[in-house]
């Protein structure tokens, strides 16, 4: 099986800054993309920033503020958040898009999610 561990959350004034990391682990051979997704209360979860191919994207509301990065060990995704507001509280999401071995057969892309962390930035 498959897990991704998220940490780095917390509570921030607003202009503070968090860094959040998220380590994937089990069976996994390759992973084709990683990123970070938020869900406000009331709101649907949307994608924040994702990696992928060495390429990097943002949604416009965190452009210039928010910096996604990929690990020395492969399995680890950072998102770097500085100049956070007040709208930026949610939980957030590690996702990653993978291939993994079960029963001895190389299977995917799969899907994973973390358990999500809450970032809370007061005002």
């Amino acid at each position: 099986q498959v897990q991704l561990v998220e940490s780095g959350g917390g509570l921030v004034q607003a202009g503070g800054s968090l860094r959040l990391s998220c380590a994937a682990s089990g069976s996994i051979v390759s992973i084709n993309a990683m990123g970070w997704y938020r869900q406000a209360p009331g709101k649907q979860r949307e994608l924040v920033a994702i990696t992928k191919g060495g390429s990097t994207n943002y949604t416009d509301s965190v452009k210039g503020r928010f910096t996604i990065s990929r690990g020395n060990a492969k399995n680890t995704v950072y998102l770097q958040m500085n100049s956070l507001k007040p709208e930026d509280t949610a939980v957030y999401y590690c996702n990653a898009d993978l291939l993994m071995v079960q029963a001895g057969i190389l299977g995917g892309p799969y899907d994973y999610w973390g358990q999500g962390t809450q970032v809370t930035v007061s005002s």
